[in-house]
């Protein structure tokens, strides 16, 4: 691996026009596919294999052409000062809106509340629904405007109007802004950690050529494979990070062989051999781990995982040649300051010094030596602590929370409580009962008993007439539960009348499921925690498999997934603490506590185990690299920590201001996953790989790198410490001045 990398590192250098030019025709055509690529439609959320999924299913079946497929706005109507909203001046005023509603050109139909019942028993509350002849994406901008407009004009009447539904969401994509810190904060510790405008640059430009690539390819595809927006913006997400962090590391590796005496051409070789080995087993456990989403069985989450998957895929390529070639074209200006002010010492290092190596005493160093002398008591300090932050996952929650976790500042929270205080807090997530009596002798009489039997049930408000299809064969009814759609109450009710239906389907002579979309998040739920298992045995034995490889070591990859397994149960405690408790929830502006997302465990537990594992890589390789040069154990953990400790600091800041960037957005989903991904690289970088890993490592010693003899003939060699890179390899002859170009 090293020696093929060394050769890959040599050519990209030697013909750094021709690789540009590759990579920018890449980006222009995938650039030109993705921008005329036709829009892709939304596609329904879809969870094969829970029971609400397939009610659903069966609806569309039975009731062809009435899915309502076109967006919805649930405006409500509050009368002021304790008037009734059935008042003749506040009831003119509510039909006048609703006239005005109607009027729009997408507006398929709106339903006037006091035909409809849609008033609360005290008078005080009324909603109408505005239905729309296209989906919330194919509203046009005049169509938003004039639900807006019409809502003003209601409120100057005195009623208090808000509007909820997916028609009041904000369509217009990602803003940009958590991108544009991530980028600043990036820069800034890149120029910090090198010392250069353009080292700082390099990684930022090849990130951003990686993010623009992936970014149009998933554009080009969303169309034929009906990928989801989420997709796009986890890919930016991580394409961004990991591509600075792989950029990072050849450049640092460069400048390190540079600082030894080698010329450009042969230190790009050995950075690309050595440090680019080290980014191709990275880059590999986080396909690993985002591939594997693809187990839970979530077509969103498949999406989402393979779609950053190639995203980083596009980031390891361009790291191994695209970077290389970038430094032939700036060789010199990459290096420090005062490595390039004497260009003369530098010649006759080249044309007859002899690279030599000096053990400089830097942080890292200062910090290693620390743990080696005191491993114990780091060691159990650092679990402690983890141990202590994961204590509040036993309490973890899952749901999907909906209008109820947005800011008080929306319309749709408003909307929300509004509804919630005038029918009830069941109101906002009624159940949806769909009775299949195709085999029952009197499908009316079937439907009734199911109605009667689960209108009767403790935690039930009321049971809305059932409505049958054309055949008259299957029903549908509306169930609402006495507590919100979030409560353990409303859970709780859901299982009750799964449980009872044995009862109730014998005495009915017909068959019944529950659905809507309280039920579907109770079961999307229940079908995330019962995969997360399962998933980890996957992810983390395909990675241990992959890292035993990489190591020649039991111990290691044990170690490295123990130590993975702590921070992300610190992460996701502390997102409990923060997002479910509300401990420090005012500092992130999160204005309602509740159930966590369901896919935010499965989604953090994925990213966190690869990016935990590049660092793992990155700094266990050095180690491994010096150990196999002939270091005693202790002394490769220093060198190790020599090399790397700075680098890993410096990704793992990067990383950590990217995702921290998404904890300003106003979605309070986005701000959950940008916390827990930001607080788990934070404890992975420095408490498990910066503490438990040289600690563990000194206690072990040499037994850190045992290897069964048998195992070690069966395994293949990769050679990621650059062993072979020891022993001559091609044309020893270093490249001419004129081949460099000055800067």
């Amino acid at each position: 691996m090293a020696a093929f990398l060394y050769r890959m590192g040599r050519l990209a250098f030697r013909r750094r026009g021709t690789v540009a030019l590759v990579w920018a025709a890449v980006l222009a055509a995938v650039g030109l596919a993705g921008m005329t690529a036709p829009a892709a439609e939304e596609e329904p959320f879809s969870m094969p294999g829970i029971e609400s999924q397939e009610a659903f299913d069966l609806m569309e079946e039975r009731f062809p052409g009435t899915a309502a497929d076109g967006a919805t706005a649930r405006v409500v109507f509050v009368s002021p000062n304790g008037e009734k909203v059935t008042a003749t001046e506040n009831k003119k005023a509510v039909e006048a809106a609703i006239a005005e509603l109607g009027d729009g050109t997408q507006v398929a139909r709106t339903v006037d509340p006091y035909e409809s019942g849609a008033v609360s028993e005290d008078g005080s509350t009324a909603y109408t629904t505005v239905t729309y002849k296209v989906d919330a994406a194919g509203l046009t901008d005049a169509s938003r405007s004039h639900l807006d407009e019409s809502l003003e004009h209601a409120r100057d009447s005195g009623l208090t109007v808000e509007a909820g539904g997916d028609a009041m969401a904000d369509m217009g994509g990602p803003s940009g802004t958590a991108e544009a810190i991530g980028i600043s904060v990036a820069a800034v510790v890149l120029l910090l950690t090198f010392g250069s405008l353009a080292a700082a640059g390099l990684p930022l430009l090849t990130a951003l050529i990686g993010v623009g690539i992936s970014l149009f390819a998933i554009t080009a595809l969303a169309g034929p494979l009906g990928l989801a927006d989420s997709t796009s913006t986890v890919a930016i997400m991580l394409g961004l990070a990991v591509g600075i962090d792989y950029a990072l590391f050849i450049v640092s590796r460069y400048r390190e062989e540079r600082a030894k005496g080698r010329a450009a051409q042969e230190a790009v070789a050995l950075a690309t051999g050595t440090a680019g080995a080290a980014v191709v087993f990275a880059g590999l456990t986080v396909v690993i781990a985002l591939a594997g989403l693809s187990v839970v069985g979530i077509p969103m989450l498949t999406e989402m995982g393979l779609g950053a998957a190639g995203a980083v895929v596009v980031g390891v390529l361009i790291a191994l040649t695209l970077v290389p070639a970038f430094l032939g074209f700036w060789p010199n200006a990459i290096l420090p300051r005062k490595d390039r002010k004497d260009r003369k010492d530098r010649k006759d290092r080249r044309a007859g010094g002899t690279p030599r190596e000096t053990r400089k005493v830097n942080g890292g160093t200062r910090w290693a030596s620390f743990v080696l002398r005191r491993p114990l008591p780091v060691l159990l300090a650092a679990v402690a602590g983890l141990g202590a932050l994961a204590l509040p996952m036993t309490d973890l929650q899952l749901g999907m929370p909906g209008d109820e976790a947005l800011s008080t500042e929306t319309t749709q929270r408003r909307a929300y409580d509004a509804l919630a205080e005038g029918f009830g807090p069941g109101f906002n997530g009624p159940l949806t009962v769909v009775v299949d009596a195709k085999d029952a002798d009197d499908p009316k009489a079937a439907a009734e008993t199911v109605s009667e039997r689960i209108g009767g049930t403790e935690g039930v408000v009321s049971v809305s007439p059932a409505q049958f299809n054309e055949s008259g064969d299957t029903a549908v009814f509306s169930v609402v539960p006495t507590t919100a759609p979030t409560d353990q109450e409303t859970k709780d009710l859901v299982n009750t009348i799964r449980g009872d239906r044995p009862g109730i389907e014998s005495e009915a002579g017909a068959t019944f499921e529950v659905t809507g979309t309280t039920a579907m998040n109770i079961d999307v739920s229940e079908k995330v925690q019962s995969a997360l298992v399962p998933y980890l045995l996957v992810v983390v034995g395909l990675a241990v498999i992959l890292l035993l490889v990489v190591f020649r070591s039991i111990l290691v990859p044990l170690k490295a997934a123990a130590g993975f397994l702590l921070s992300v149960l610190a992460s996701l405690g502390a997102v409990v603490v923060v997002f479910q408790q509300g401990h420090g929830a005012d500092l992130l502006g999160v204005e309602t506590t509740g159930p966590i997302m369901s896919l935010m465990p499965i989604f953090l537990v994925g990213i966190v185990f690869g990016l935990a594992m590049d660092y793992e890589v990155f700094l266990v390789s050095r180690m491994r690299e010096a150990y196999v040069h002939g270091e005693r154990p202790a002394q490769a953990v220093t060198s190790g920590f020599q090399h790397s400790a700075r680098v890993v600091v410096a990704a793992a800041l990067i990383m950590i201001a990217v995702f921290s960037g998404f904890i300003g957005d106003s979605d309070a989903m986005i701000k959950m996953i940008g916390f827990g991904l930001a607080s788990a690289v934070l404890l992975d970088a420095f408490v498990v790989r910066m503490a438990i890993v040289p600690a563990v490592l000194a206690l072990l010693g040499e037994r850190a790198w045992w290897l069964p003899k048998w195992l070690d003939r069966i395994l293949p060699r990769v050679d990621v410490e650059g062993e072979a890179l020891t022993r001559p390899i091609g044309p020893e002859a270093e490249p001419a001045e004129k081949d460099l170009v000055r800067t």
